[in-house]
């Protein structure tokens, strides 16, 4: 990669942050966790991350709010992929009517994800 892409991480899981952590930082991006949605919020407002990768249920602030924020306040495109727990069916519609670009179900595969974050960030 020419140059280092930013993804915000936010995930209130430490043991699932921790191994997307590795994983991603491996593959040679620059990677910001953010444990519950306020965080990511000022994460995003900060950085400006290339991609953003969210939980729904999230302390303080949802994912819901966190692309809410992202598309109508910051008017920001960033591809944002969410993540949730299955059976949650209508969050993720939700999410894609907020804007999400893609949706993982929880428990997913690191390696899946890599491959959706590369094909979104070309």
């Amino acid at each position: 990669m020419s140059e280092e892409k930013k993804i915000l991480l936010a995930e209130d899981n430490s043991i699932l942050s921790l191994l997307l952590k590795f994983k991603l930082e491996k593959e040679g991006y620059k990677l910001f966790i953010a444990v519950n949605g306020k965080e990511a919020i000022e994460i995003i407002e900060e950085h400006n991350p290339d991609i953003i990768l969210t939980d729904v249920m999230m302390p303080f602030v949802s994912g819901l709010e966190v692309i809410s924020h992202v598309r109508n306040k910051l008017e920001l495109t960033t591809p944002i992929i969410v993540f949730s727990s299955a059976g949650q069916e209508e969050m993720v519609l939700k999410a894609f009517n907020l804007g999400a670009t893609d949706f993982m179900s929880k428990p997913f595969s690191p390696n899946e994800l890599s491959i959706r974050i590369k094909r979104l960030l070309r």
